[in-house]
């Protein structure tokens, strides 16, 4: 008979297991605004205002939402490329092991910074032209020591360049010799030369022909499951969140307003941004209709966003007096892990749960 002690200790053990690589807690970034002679702080540019999401073990967490909505602000503070306003993240690159990332000093963050990796968006600014694609690829590994001799560095670059489907005899070409396809493929190949954990992959296919974007989502889920990799995605092309992704978060001006499963969140939006942002996708057979839920007005200003719910003054459903007062408070409304910011979100299976309606 096992022992109380036993039990505990074993429990112990698989929740480590399963904890989420990093836990960010009420994430915010805020741009200060300064007029006048004196440049006094006038306010600010909320461009991230509280995110609270978690990225597992192996799992791509996509961030999704219309231009301007905080999605690559988000990522490049989630790394410190920009220096986060407020909140935490629980970074734990081994199990038993916890470290928040965002109260590090920057002298402490090197170790780190081998773990937590990104791919921009544009595969042409990404790379410096003056220096060839080996030594970019390379870079990485002579600042961090990874490999100590000239000749294990280019082994290394060899070994990456093969990885993402490139020849390794072009490691001597200059960026201007290369497609845009391919310069994102040596992107991806200096984003894997420390043996991340993480990866941000800030808007990786947008800048691509379509034939090449699923060359490279396949190159980018391939990498996944041989070396255990998890991404957060960030993107605006909604075919392409799903195809890559194991849950999505919806963002809007500056906050999560739904998040879960990807198929959940695809087949019965809760929200009425997430259902409207659906609605706009492309159907490849014609003859299937979907109604169609426009947007009306503009994205309100980050500066000063509305009052009570933020997507209240573009809502076909908001009611006055509740929507433009009180902000929703995100809920469990799937029990598969789907969770809404809306006043008007049911749990799944009520009637009158906005999945419902299409």
């Amino acid at each position: 008979m096992s022992t109380p002690e036993v039990n505990d200790k074993a429990s112990s053990e698989v929740a480590t297991a399963t904890a989420p690589l990093l836990e960010v807690q009420g994430l915010k970034k805020y741009f200060p605004i300064r007029r006048g002679i004196l440049q006094r702080h006038t306010g600010d540019v909320k461009a991230v205002d509280g995110l609270d999401f978690t990225v597992r073990r192996g799992e791509t967490l996509s961030l999704v939402g219309e231009s301007g909505c905080g999605k690559t602000t988000a990522g490049r503070s989630l790394l410190r490329l920009l220096e986060p306003t407020a909140g935490r993240a629980l970074y734990r690159p081994e199990p038993g092991t916890e470290v928040d990332w965002f109260a590090l000093p920057k002298s402490e963050l090197r170790p780190y910074r081998r773990d937590l990796q990104i791919i921009f968006q544009d595969p042409y600014a990404s790379l410096n032209p003056r220096i060839t694609v080996g030594n970019s690829v390379g870079e990485a590994l002579k600042v961090h020591g990874v490999a100590s001799s000239a000749k294990d560095r280019a082994d290394r670059v060899a070994e990456l360049l093969r990885k993402v489907g490139l020849r390794p005899d072009v490691a001597n070409r200059f960026p201007h010799e290369f497609s845009g396809g391919q310069r994102q493929r040596v992107g991806i190949a200096r984003a894997l030369a420390l043996n991340p954990k993480l990866i941000v992959c800030d808007e990786a296919v947008s800048a691509l022909d379509v034939s090449i974007q699923a060359q490279v989502i396949n190159l980018l889920k391939d990498l996944q499951a041989e070396f255990g990799l998890s991404y957060l995605f960030i993107a605006h092309d909604l075919s392409v969140v799903r195809y890559i992704s194991d849950r999505v978060a919806v963002m809007y001006l500056g906050r999560i307003v739904e998040m879960g499963p990807v198929d959940e969140v695809f087949d019965r939006p809760q929200h009425p941004y997430t259902q409207a942002l659906l609605s706009a996708i492309p159907r490849a057979n014609p003859k299937e209709r979907r109604e169609r839920i426009p947007l009306t007005g503009d994205v309100p200003s980050p500066i000063h966003p509305p009052s009570g719910c933020h997507f209240h003054t573009r809502c076909h459903i908001a009611e006055k007096g509740l929507c433009n007062v009180q902000y929703p408070e995100m809920r469990k409304v799937h029990p598969n892990g789907q969770y809404a910011a809306c006043h008007f979100a049911k749990p799944f299976g009520s009637p009158a749960a906005l999945g419902g309606r299409s």
